[in-house]
């Protein structure tokens, strides 16, 4: 009967179908809450209303609000008088969801009187990871339906629940089987039929017996174990628990008030940050127009531990892959460690018995390269060794049909050099994978001076399948996180060297925010690992001798981490737990002896700027450099792939969060104490500091390096 840009609005026998149509996924933007206010006007002039159905096109309902429009001015007060204007529609108003349906999404269902889905929808009030709480309407009507207890854990968990768990819950009215629109029709019909009157959610009062101080009590610890250092979790709980004591319009007022303190905070910055981060760095600048070459299937040289993770995620991207192997043994080795991860994510639940069968179908092994013929990437996935290395791009340029991407899994190699051993040079780019392949998220795009468009765009491309959040760098020692975590990990062991305890160490960085300490990281991945690699790249460290003798003094007593049961800690057999050891203090001491060391007591604030600072100074030479196209993508890196907290955005954003002058303060006040080796602050740091400005600005002014 009308039309507006976002919402369509129909009448069938006496029932108004507002039709919501703002691909790609509904989001609740400025134009769509016009079209909504506009068929609410065009609503009131119709006669002959007996109910309302809300639905959406597409492939969601209303996936959330906007979260463009975080950083202008507060918004909740549009939401709030939008959705008051449909809770007080004098007609049942029926939502029927399919899809994602989050936060602001089912904000606006919850201002509805009914809501029906289908099986397969996941509803939601994530929020929280955003550093902030459901702000329309979310912390007052929730409770309202399911009390103040469920809704806390809904929103502190952050976690969408499925259709029947929502009818469970109690904020779901009815599971529709078949085609939404027809079943939701008929589920209105029938509330016609019974004589049902409106339902406006706010006229409910919330059960005083969901609040009770132990209920209170046990969420807020549940909020600070899953959200350290954070205050969105336990902001939601005064509101949440305001809707117990306040009218609904004051606690809408108390949730707005709460919502928009929690928009300004450095978290909640933070996180929004690192999601549009994770956005923009798909966006290469300087590149010529054209899209990606298709890839239908893969190939992989190498089945250890990173050939077989690589594997996995071609198969659970629907993709055939062949993985090749220099001998049978290493090859059903490599396969049956495949087959051991599958059968354990059906174990826990994670995948059906046939959808494992349908991912091994989809993983060949082979030890004749000519099986890689027809394939449309081939990923090398050896061990470090540049000359193993160039003699496998050597074959692969044999038999690689034309224009197929050939990648180099490498984390430390000059990716240009092991192009240089084709006569394709074009069709070459690195790509580094995080362990385990099939569970990190991050993977570092590596371009040559040499890669071609098609080559950059294709391998781009490729990490939409796979679900990678790419990161495009140009060739350097270590890419971007390698290299940013040099600095980082030679203080860690060095203040052990000093006299601080591994644990000491681990606890201050973990503290702080990073998924694991650095030492415990080492032992996860081998310490014999970290010394194989530094003696084999010895000529990009400085001379040193100091430099990373914590790791060989350990190697050298036989301490290789975690796959042997100690180094600098002791793990009991078949436990990760880690557990301090006056013997691999010992050592530490003993070697820190023999290089004249001297000691000293560490504050927990000295092991988190000696640890730091070196980190964002390199990420600083990174950006000087032209390595990554932006600052935010190195946040991309930290956050994705090395365990940097993202609420506080990233080792670039952090930076600037504590005050460039304090980073570069802190870099003199080390070069004074330390010496120049180590502590020189980047160029670019120095001037920024100097002017006053900010990397952003600087951005602008330079542009994006392509």
């Amino acid at each position: 009967m009308s039309e507006h840009q976002t919402v369509r609005v129909d009448l069938d026998d006496g029932i108004v179908v507002l039709t919501i149509d703002n691909p790609p996924v509904n989001t609740i933007t400025a134009a769509l809450r016009e079209g909504l206010s506009a068929a609410l006007d065009r609503l009131a002039t119709l006669s002959g209303v007996r109910a309302v159905l809300l639905r959406c096109e597409g492939s969601t309902f209303c996936s959330g609000a906007d979260i463009g429009e975080f950083s202008g001015p507060p918004k909740e007060a549009e939401y709030r008088a939008l959705f008051a204007r449909i809770e007080t529609l004098k007609v049942p108003v029926v939502a029927a969801m399919h899809g994602t349906v989050l936060g602001g999404g089912l904000e606006l269902a919850l201002a509805c009187h009914y809501r029906v889905a289908v099986p397969g929808t996941r509803l939601g009030l994530p929020e929280v990871t955003l550093g902030i709480i459901p702000g329309a309407g979310g912390t007052q009507r929730m409770p309202r339906l399911i009390g103040v207890e469920k809704t806390l854990d809904l929103i502190i968990n952050a976690k969408p629940v499925d259709a029947t768990e929502a009818h469970q819950l109690g904020f779901l009215d009815e599971v529709i089987e078949g085609d939404l629109k027809t079943g939701a029709l008929a589920y209105a019909r029938r509330l016609l039929a019974a004589g049902a009157a409106p339902r406006p959610t706010a006229a409910r009062s919330v059960d005083p017996a969901t609040a009770t101080d132990a209920a209170i009590e046990r969420l807020t610890a549940l909020a600070r174990k899953l959200y350290p250092n954070r205050q969105a979790a336990l902001t939601a709980i005064l509101a949440v628990r305001a809707s117990a004591r306040l009218p609904f319009d004051q606690g809408l007022l108390y949730e707005n008030e709460l919502v928009n303190q929690a928009k300004d905070t450095i978290e909640s910055r933070a996180l929004v940050h690192v999601f549009f981060a994770e956005r923009a760095a798909r966006r290469i600048a300087g590149l010529p127009a054209g899209e990606g070459r298709p890839v239908r299937s893969g190939g992989i040289i190498g089945a250890g531990t990173m050939g077989g993770g690589i594997a996995m995620c071609f198969a659970n991207a629907g993709l055939p892959v062949t993985v090749i192997d220099s001998t049978q043994d290493a090859l059903d080795r490599g396969l049956g460690v495949i087959e051991k991860n599958y059968a354990s994510m059906v174990k826990r639940g994670r995948l059906t018995a046939g959808e494992q069968a349908k991912r091994m179908a989809l993983i060949r092994g082979s030890l004749d390269y000519a099986d890689l013929a027809a394939a449309d990437v081939i990923i090398e996935a050896v061990y470090e060794n540049m000359d193993l290395k160039k003699a496998i791009f050597a074959k692969l340029d044999k038999v690689a049909k034309p224009g197929a991407l050939l990648a180099s899994n490498t984390s430390t190699l000059d990716v240009a050099e092991i192009a240089r051993a084709t006569t394709r040079p074009a069709d070459v780019v690195g790509l580094h994978f995080f362990s385990p392949a099939n569970v990190m998220p991050l993977l570092e795009v590596i371009r040559t001076d040499a890669s071609g468009p098609a080559a950059i765009r294709t391998a781009m491309d490729l990490t939409k399948p796979l679900r990678k959040t790419p990161v495009l760098a140009r060739v350097c020692y270590g890419f971007v996180g390698n290299r940013m975590m040099e600095g980082y990990a030679r203080e860690a062991e060095f203040m052990v060297l000093e006299g601080a305890t591994p644990k000491q160490v681990d606890d201050a960085l973990e503290r702080f925010g990073m998924a694991m300490g650095i030492l415990a990281v080492f032992d996860m991945a081998g310490v014999d690992v970290g010394v194989n690699v530094h003696k084999a790249n010895a000529q990009h460290y400085p001379p040193d001798p100091k430099y990373y003798q914590a790791e060989i003094a350990l190697v050298e007593a036989g301490r290789l981490g975690q796959k042997n049961g100690k180094g600098y800690y002791r793990y009991e057999k078949g436990d990760r737990a880690r557990l301090e050891d006056p013997e691999a203090i010992a050592i530490l001491k003993a070697r820190a002896q023999q290089l004249k060391m001297p000691t000293h007591a560490h504050t927990e604030q000295e092991i988190l700027d000696r640890c730091l600072f070196p980190l964002l100074n390199e990420g600083f030479r990174i950006l000087e450099e032209g390595v990554v196209q932006r600052a935010s993508d190195i946040d991309v890196v930290w956050t994705s792939g090395y365990g940097f907290p993202r609420y506080r955005g990233g080792p670039m954003f952090y930076a600037e969060s504590i005050g460039l002058k304090t980073l570069l303060d802190g870099m003199l006040r080390f070069r004074a104490q330390f010496g120049p080796m180590h502590w020189e602050p980047a160029q670019l740091l120095v001037e920024l500091v100097r002017k006053g400005s900010s990397l952003s600005e600087w951005e602008k002014t330079k542009g994006a390096t392509p």
